[in-house]
């Protein structure tokens, strides 16, 4: 069996192939086709097919992770859309919560305001309403609603979000105002909010359907378009693609629910490095997936990736209610330009050269330093082994373009391009603290997964700030987010809102809706082909102290539902309210908001590489060459050994200053380092007991009471 991973990024389309029979892969990268990244996809799959020797038909599964979604909506660059919603509440998704972005600013931009999904001219209203359990409080208007489909057709939009005040309790208003939409107005898009996620908190859902209309055309059109080019190359294998949950959906779902890709790519990411993290042995992970526009952090423990709630889960400015897998992303990558701004500060980033014109080195038209010409001009970059030789850099243009921005602020060349690096990973770190000490973690009990293009090649210099003590380098860090999509299963979710307390909780209901939530998912995983006998159904309970406003989640066991089993669930929120806010009510009664049951199917998956060489060390050593390094706040020369990563021998130890060079990214080791060559593959760089970060942790634990 042959699979394909395709991860499209900003800067690169990274490739897989996978014979999971007989545990064989290609990798392959190429840069992105930005104005139809299916081209470079298709190319990246013909090249992986001719390296491998492999026939377009024995492709059996391609899976996917892709941007389009995200970018549509980054750019605002989506369909007309309109929107039918209940009359009185046209402008919900203006107002939202009286929430500003920034409390204290008086200069400030509200996405929502200042770039609407729908235009207030292209909002109609019905006369409908249902109460908040169901019961017919106005009749839906029929009439009005085909004259707002009408007017809506007649004005040109192409996307149509329904979206009524209670229908996450009954959607029927919607759904026939949808039925009307199809048989009026048949080329429309239509998305109805309740079969998104039927979630209260009318705001959020209302934005999360509007957004999914936004980007439903584009991405629509993206993946049909894509299915019919695999078909002409004669691939007969399935299309299938990520979702921000950490599971794929087959081509048709995601078309219809484009909003649940906004985190494709990054969810499979987090995938990757998970799995590598568990071919090491190691359960608390940070993923740190650096490429070439943005680095993206994801936090894996022993119970599991984090999901992001309801309260933090934005893209663009925009609330988006559907599970997520939460990756934080900053706009840090080995294309971020260094600069000084207009008061004279030196800042890296958020802007990117990105693919094109991409850095200096690059030789594509680019002008502004990167901080992948800081690493050219540090000698932690090497022309002859760049992408594996494949793709030519050009050190002597980078030289020039850090010198002419060195002159301007008065540095030395290597100091500036230092700096450049200084500041990028500071930047990177703090990111880090923001998702584990700003969140109760330690990151020293925690491993660093190296990720992306530019990922090893700042993972070491990084976890030193933190004092993290290890760094993990999978296989092939470059493309871990396509990996990843060769790790995971076909996922669906599905929500039930309850509000019940637990000082009287209705068993006779939740055990009914548990049931039908069930028996919903299964239908689902059946019509996309799996037996009942291949799902796995897990069962949560999203719950809160009576009077809050957010939500924990609370795992809930399998069965019939009785007083002891909820009594478990009720503990386990406590625990998880501990674990968040650092205390916890015990005596407070809990209110069980929403059931949510998830159903896996089963995909083929990659479950081991190719064993490292075997042989010598030295096999594996290219040269010795001067690198520049800072230690103890001094930029020095070192003397530093390069070698080639395909040759390194299972147990190999190196000590660095060192740099390994692999086609898909490169690993620096900075001095006070050292890796060994696991038998899995993966490299694992750990701080020696001469570091300064090892040095103070030992002395706060000798200074500690004991």
């Amino acid at each position: 069996m042959k699979l394909i991973g395709v991860d499209i990024g900003g800067t690169f389309t990274d490739l897989i192939l996978a014979d999971v029979a007989q545990q064989q892969t290609w990798i392959h990268k190429v840069p992105t086709t930005v104005d139809d990244p299916s081209i470079a996809m298709i190319e990246g799959i013909e090249t992986l097919c001719q390296m491998a020797q492999a026939d377009y038909g024995d492709i059996e599964h391609v899976l996917h992770g892709t941007t389009i979604a995200t970018n549509t909506l980054l750019t605002h660059d989506g369909a007309r859309t309109g929107m039918v919603t209940t009359k009185g509440y046209r402008d919900i998704v203006h107002i939202g919560r009286h929430q500003r972005p920034q409390h204290y600013s008086i200069m400030q931009d509200i996405p929502w305001q200042a770039r609407p999904l729908v235009k207030r001219r292209d909002r109609k209203v019905v006369s409908e309403r249902l109460d908040p359990k169901g019961e017919t409080l106005t009749p839906l208007n029929e009439a009005e609603a085909k004259t707002a489909i009408l007017e809506l057709k007649e004005a040109g939009v192409e996307s149509i979000a329904i979206c009524f005040l209670n229908s996450y309790f009954d959607a029927r208003h919607e759904e026939r105002v949808a039925n009307l939409a199809q048989e009026l107005y048949p080329e429309a898009f239509i998305t109805t909010s309740a079969s998104i996620f039927p979630q209260f908190r009318e705001f959020e859902r209302f934005t999360t359907a509007c957004i999914n209309a936004f980007v439903g055309p584009k991405v629509k059109r993206y993946i049909n378009n894509l299915s019919q080019s695999l078909k002409k190359q004669s691939v007969r294998g399935e299309l299938h693609i990520m979702r921000s949950n950490g599971g794929v959906a087959t081509a048709d779902v995601a078309g219809e629910q484009p909003v649940t890709l906004l985190l494709s790519g990054l969810a499979a990411g987090v995938l990757g490095g998970a799995a590598a993290g568990t071919q090491s042995n190691r359960d608390r992970l940070i993923t740190f997936d650096m490429g070439g526009t943005s680095t993206d952090i994801g936090i894996v423990t022993e119970r599991g990736f984090a999901e992001a709630t309801a309260r933090d889960t934005w893209i663009a400015g925009y609330p988006v209610m559907v599970p997520m897998i939460d990756v934080h992303t900053i706009g840090a990558g080995g294309g971020s330009i260094a600069y000084v701004d207009t008061g004279g500060a030196f800042r890296v980033g958020p802007r990117s050269a990105g693919a094109e014109p991409g850095p200096v080195c690059y030789d594509k038209g680019g002008t502004e330093v990167t901080v992948t010409d800081a690493n050219v001009v540090l000698n932690r970059l090497d022309p002859e082994y760049f992408l594996g030789g494949e793709m030519t850099i050009y050190p002597e243009q980078a030289f020039a373009a850090v010198q002419a921005l060195a002159d301007r602020m008065g540095l030395d060349l290597h100091e500036t391009a230092a700096g450049i690096l200084t500041i990028v990973n500071n930047n990177m770190a703090n990111a880090i603290r923001s998702r584990t000490i700003q969140k109760g973690q330690d990151p020293r009990k925690f491993a660093l997964v190296a990720q992306g293009g530019a990922g090893p090649l700042h993972a070491a210099e990084v976890a030193l700030s933190l004092g993290i003590p290890e760094v993990i380098v999978p296989r092939y860090p470059g493309i871990t987010s396509a990996m990843g999509l060769l790790t995971t299963d076909l996922k669906h979710d599905l929500i039930q809102n309850e509000f019940t307390l637990s000082t009287e909780p209705n068993l006779s209901k939740l055990n009914a809706d548990l049931q039908s939530l069930e028996e919903q998912v299964k239908a689902q995983l059946r019509a996309d082909g799996f037996s009942e006998t291949d799902m796995t159904l897990q069962r949560f309970a999203d719950c809160r102290y009576v009077g809050q406003g957010y939500e924990l989640r609370a795992q809930v066991p399998g069965g019939i539902l009785d007083e002891t089993v909820l009594q478990s669930v009720w503990q386990q929120f406590h625990d998880l309210h501990t674990a968040e806010y650092g205390h916890a009510f015990p005596e407070n009664p809990v209110e069980l908001v929403t059931l949510r049951v998830t159903g896996t199917g089963p995909m083929p998956k990659l479950s081991d590489f190719p064993a490292p060489a075997k042989g010598d060390l030295q096999d594996a050593w290219l040269k010795t060459a001067v690198t520049y390094f800072r230690v103890n706040g001094q930029l020095e020369k070192y003397s530093t050994q390069f070698f080639d990563r395909d040759r390194l021998p299972i147990g190999a130890h190196i000590e660095g200053p060192a740099v390994i060079f692999q086609k898909d990214s490169t690993i620096l080791l900075p001095p006070h380092s050292r890796t060994t060559v696991e038998p899995n593959g993966n490299l694992v760089i750990r701080v020696t007991d001469d570091s300064p970060i090892d040095k103070a942790l030992e002395m706060a634990t000798a200074q500690s009471p004991a």
